[in-house]
């Protein structure tokens, strides 16, 4: 086995490396688990009662379907600022520490 590889091995086996990538797993599925529940929920809402997405809002031509899919589309922005602000404090300093300590 080379340097490499058991340096390699070595990262893998330490404890923040582990808590790193488990903690970007978490994050990351559970935020698609998120997403995925708005979009299908969309998605069954249009098959079953299509009629609730076309009721007017108000007296204009403004059907409650413009509001929900602006909010998907806003649902989608706020779950990519909570990962970036979830990576950028919680995790990229676990993975700095890594570097540093992988370097020496």
């Amino acid at each position: 086995m080379d340097a490499q590889q058991l340096e390699l091995e070595t990262l893998q086996q330490h404890p923040d490396f582990i808590r790193l990538a488990n903690g970007r797993a978490r994050l990351g599925w559970s935020l698609t688990v998120v997403m995925l529940a708005i979009y299908f929920g969309f998605i069954l809402l249009l098959a079953f009662a299509p009629a609730t997405l076309g009721t007017p809002l108000g007296g204009g031509v403004m059907t409650l379907g413009i509001p929900v899919g602006v909010g998907i589309i806003v649902a989608a922005i706020v779950l990519t600022a909570v990962y970036v602000r979830r990576a950028n404090t919680e995790l990229d300093p676990i993975n700095e520490r890594l570097r540093k300590e992988c370097q020496a």
